[in-house]
């Protein structure tokens, strides 16, 4: 499992570019992705939505632009220079100054009980140090019957494997170490993306952090999953 403080460090050392690589190295598809996340949030008519692993808010502020007024979004992350990054853009776009960002870690969120009716996380549940714990703590925070989202890589479809496991060994990490100038930092991100759980698996977790009606929808060849479920 990933070390809290190491991927921390990581996160903070790349911070200011974290979108722009993003964007490069997804060739964009990440705008997609997100677009299909808050489609399916939007779908269940949340009061309440906490984005954790929020990052630099590109979630938090899709679902304040998509959902009506008076829905309150809030975005979490461990990281702090990528809630400052956050922040930034928060400050430059007026009708974003109601989204709300705070510190917090996905192994104890600093939430009481049944605070929320949507909890979404894009691609930071490979993160988290004990993903059991993780799924524990985001059921506790929901109310009951309210949704989880997790939008994660996943493992592609069989014919289109060696094409994507050559460019995670050898292309991201190239294209990121120009962009970033962290080369380190994606190659972790790369190994962390081909040993994660294929839809099948992950489900099963899911299911064993006590949430039920798990449903997953494959994107792009299966490189990613959107898994939505019950508390």
């Amino acid at each position: 499992m990933p070390d809290s403080k190491a991927v921390n460090s990581m996160f903070a050392r790349i911070a200011g570019r974290y979108d722009v690589a993003n964007h490069l190295l997804s060739g964009g598809v990440d705008h997609w992705w997100r677009r299909r996340l808050v489609r399916a949030v939007h779908d269940r008519g949340p009061r309440t939505v906490l984005d954790l692993a929020t990052g630099s808010g590109d979630v938090a502020f899709a679902l304040a632009d998509a959902l009506p007024e008076g829905v309150r979004v809030t975005g979490m992350d461990f990281c702090q220079p990528m809630l400052d990054e956050a922040v930034k853009k928060r400050a430059v776009r007026p009708h974003w100054a109601a989204v709300e960002f705070r510190p917090g870690d996905g192994m104890a969120l600093p939430l009481p009980d049944g605070s929320f009716d949507a909890l979404t996380i894009s691609f930071g549940l490979r993160n988290m140090a004990e993903r059991h714990t993780a799924l524990r703590e985001m059921r506790r925070v929901l109310r009951p019957g309210g949704r989880l989202f997790v939008l994660e890589f996943s493992q592609p479809v069989f014919w289109f494997q060696p094409i994507y496991y050559a460019y995670l060994k050898f292309v991201l990490p190239a294209v990121a170490a120009v962009v970033t100038g962290d080369r380190s930092a994606y190659e972790y991100l790369g190994g962390s993306i081909g040993k994660f759980p294929g839809r099948a698996a992950l489900t099963a977790e899911i299911v064993r952090a006590g949430f039920e009606s798990v449903h997953a929808t494959p994107l792009t060849f299966g490189i990613v999953a959107l898994h939505e479920a019950r508390a």
